[in-house]
């Protein structure tokens, strides 16, 4: 069977992370929902979502079609019950599209397969799932993504030895790969959640941290950083300051002092030096936040929702962000105050001083970060990142110079 994982229409409300990634490439835990997946499946998977997304997240169909929906965290009874699927089924829990099988003709347009479904028998599953709705569940369902990839990743390994220049508490509940290197003085807590630690990673001097933690391969903890869960450090990230229910997805830097809390970083972020975000009213009201597809506030029903910062997002230094702020992809940041609590994408400013990021200048900001870790952007993503810009200023969120 050929698998594929499909975008439903909860990742309207999962931007700005879903302007350049299918839902099924969001981290939480861990692992991406996509490699959740594939740990459960036999073989890799491909996807299938918006149009100008799949030149760089193709589509690969076969005569054998298994579509999973992406926003679904895989586990392994969901995964046996997709394998009992026959030709012209669906599974589905409530009102959720769990996965559908389907043979040719190929589909490759998500409209056209929600339309093939309609219909078909439809298989109700049993057990409980979770899944991806809103753009505050990335870090809401950290705690239970980490929990159960730890389980994953960890049953029937050893970890490697635990330094003996270290403390820790809940030895148990911590796993070490090999290549790590964690240095003196640091602190693990793993009473109340797992701590994983990947392969190359660095855990520097006098470093703090409570689980539940994932710190992802080539990650960095700074030196006295204070980490609290549920927090996910994802691949190549580095961060320092005081951290508490954060998701870093990849390659993003918080590397200074400073406050950050119930909040998602997307790839290739910079948060400068001193950099706060407020995570709590003062009144402890709950906590509204800008839905770019509705185009209005939204409830989030949380008293705690801090910052989320969509790709190749920078901020300088002393940037001060207010609760439930969104801020869009490739924007840079800087001056005094509060920023708006909506920063749309390809914004250049401050509060009260926005202007247009002028498209080859984020590009060459971008392609300077990446050129640091040995990478560039494809041209695939050049035109991905210019239909966002596109979008951006075709609608009623342009922002006038």
């Amino acid at each position: 069977m050929n698998y594929l994982l499909f975008d439903d229409a909860h990742r309207n409300y999962l931007l700005p992370f879903t302007h350049t990634r299918p839902v099924a490439d969001i981290r939480c835990g861990i692992l991406t929902m996509r490699e959740r997946w594939e740990k459960y499946l036999p073989g890799t998977t491909s996807t299938l979502t918006q149009n100008y997304l799949q030149g760089v997240f193709p589509l690969n169909s076969g005569n054998d079609n298994v579509y999973i929906n992406g926003a679904v965290f895989g586990n392994n009874d969901i995964a046996v019950a997709i394998g009992g699927l026959k030709e012209g089924q669906k599974l589905v829990k409530g009102d959720t599209l769990i996965a559908a099988r389907l043979s040719e003709p190929p589909i490759d347009h998500l409209s056209e397969f929600h339309t093939r479904i309609t219909g078909i028998e439809a298989k109700d599953f049993g057990g409980d799932i979770h899944s991806l709705k809103n753009v505050w569940d990335i870090f809401l369902l950290n705690d239970f993504a980490i929990r159960s990839d730890f389980e994953l990743i960890t049953r029937g390994r050893e970890s490697a030895p635990i330094p003996n220049w270290i403390t820790v508490s809940g030895k148990e509940n911590l796993f070490i790969e090999k290549g790590a290197n964690i240095y003196a003085g640091c602190i693990i807590n793993a009473t109340k959640g797992p701590v994983y630690i990947a392969g190359k990673t660095e855990i520097l001097e006098g470093a703090m941290m409570r689980g539940p933690l994932a710190v992802c391969e080539q990650g960095v903890i700074k030196m006295g950083a204070k980490i609290y869960g549920a927090t996910t450090i994802g691949p190549g990230s580095k961060v320092g300051g005081e951290i508490n229910n954060a998701v870093f997805f990849a390659n993003s830097n918080k590397s200074h002092d400073g406050y950050l809390g119930n909040a998602v970083i997307g790839e290739w972020c910079n948060l400068g030096a001193d950099t706060n975000c407020s995570n709590l009213k003062n009144n402890y009201d709950e906590i509204k936040i800008w839905s770019e597809y509705e185009g209005k506030l939204i409830n989030t029903g949380l008293t705690f929702c801090g910052l989320l910062m969509g790709d190749h997002s920078k901020c300088g230094i002393n940037t001060m962000f207010n609760t439930g702020t969104i801020v869009g992809v490739s924007c840079n940041i800087f001056g005094g105050g509060f920023p708006d609590k909506y920063v749309p994408s390809f914004s250049w400013g401050g509060a009260g001083d926005m202007a247009t990021y002028q498209f080859d200048k984020a590009m060459e900001t971008a392609s300077r970060m990446m050129g640091r870790r040995g990478l560039q952007l494809s041209e695939q993503e050049k035109e991905m990142y210019r239909y966002v810009f596109e979008q951006i200023q075709n609608s009623k969120f342009k922002i006038q110079k």
